[in-house]
């Protein structure tokens, strides 16, 4: 694939949204994060136990890719958009309230639901995913090395892990819905560009 294709250049109506280095990270939480979850269902639903078998390679699986998730994030770092990006999801305004309120009352207009670069909404998904990651990751390890913790911790740790588990998978379900009614924000993820026009209407507090 030629550099040409995976990275284009703006055009008049298009503005850069992210870069590849950004792009990168998202694909690779989310492989791997798919990896987690189809695994974890293929490990607590019989029917797809059953049918997928090899429980062993399974669980080293799902095992290495929680290990795996927050490497993407971290190599992330050394890139200056990606760390810039973060700042922006970390830092709630006046304008995100105003966001969130309209996102309750269901108003879908433009102008009731102002948003810089990232909607207070995904600021919010961002914030529970990691958060959510990171306690996956800790009782996952508890689970793992059971010689390490008494039964009682190992216990509470896989009730956690487990219900945690399921509702990561409702909300990434959401979330895919959601950019499934997106094609822009989808392009924008895949090529780097957005059009004008949408991040106008959707972003206008972004300085793109």
């Amino acid at each position: 694939m030629s550099l040409r294709a995976e990275t284009p250049a703006p055009s008049g109506t298009d503005i850069r949204r992210f870069t590849r280095a950004e792009r990168w990270v998202h694909r690779t939480t989310a492989t791997l994060m798919g990896v987690c979850v189809v695994t974890a269902a293929c490990l607590y639903i019989p029917q797809l136990a059953v049918l997928v078998g090899r429980r062993e390679l399974v669980v080293r699986l799902h095992e290495w890719a929680g290990l795996a998730l927050p490497v993407p994030v971290l190599l992330g770092l050394a890139s200056r958009a990606f760390r810039a990006d973060l700042r922006f999801l970390n830092r709630f305004g006046p304008h995100d309230k105003v966001w969130l309120r309209a996102a309750l009352r269901r108003d879908r207009r433009p102008s009731e639901r102002p948003a810089g670069k990232f909607n207070a909404g995904q600021k919010i998904y961002a914030a529970w995913i990691a958060g959510a990651t990171l306690v996956m990751l800790g009782t996952g390890l508890l689970m793992w090395f059971t010689h390490l913790t008494p039964l009682q911790w190992r216990t509470s740790a896989t009730f956690v892990h487990d219900w945690l588990a399921l509702t990561i998978g409702i909300v990434l379900g959401g979330h895919i819905g959601m950019a499934l009614g997106d094609p822009e924000a989808r392009r924008g993820l895949r090529t780097g560009l957005v059009r004008r026009e949408w991040a106008d209407s959707e972003h206008p507090l972004w300085k793109g």
